[in-house]
């Protein structure tokens, strides 16, 4: 069961007993915390169930160095006003200090279908293809 957690300090810290997650995210209506076992294949999402100012946060007990995860992150899709949330991305969290997997280059890693000129959204996830964050 996630917990709230704290805002402070950003990206995944654990604390011994259990792990930490922030993620700054301002225009965004939601945050998944998604984890991955060793093979880098997903095991479970959790909704992060707190928001201070512009951060998203929770708290997971009981979990340990070495989780592996990433975000999906939720809200409008409208390109022209610079908005392109896309649950379908698995993203990176930009304070993770290690990543685990490689990128591959496959038309899933696009938000968007490629010279589509109606910005229409690619739904197809793309955690397969892209690495993962790694708490140390």
């Amino acid at each position: 069961m996630i917990e709230d957690g704290s805002p402070d300090p950003l990206g995944a810290h654990w604390d011994g007993e259990g792990i930490n997650f922030a993620v700054f995210s301002s225009r965004s209506e939601g945050v998944e915390l998604c984890l991955f076992d060793t093979g880098l294949s997903e095991t479970s999402r959790h909704w992060l169930p707190a928001r201070t100012g512009d951060i998203w946060h929770g708290y997971l007990p009981g979990r340990t160095v070495g989780q592996h995860y990433g975000y999906r992150v939720h809200g409008r899709y409208d390109p022209p006003q610079g908005l392109r949330f896309n649950p379908a991305k698995l993203l990176l969290d930009p304070y993770a200090r290690a990543l685990a997997g490689d990128f591959r280059w496959t038309p899933e890693v696009y938000d968007f279908t490629p010279g589509d000129p109606g910005w229409r959204i690619d739904e197809r996830d793309s955690a397969p293809f892209v690495p993962k964050c790694r708490v140390v």
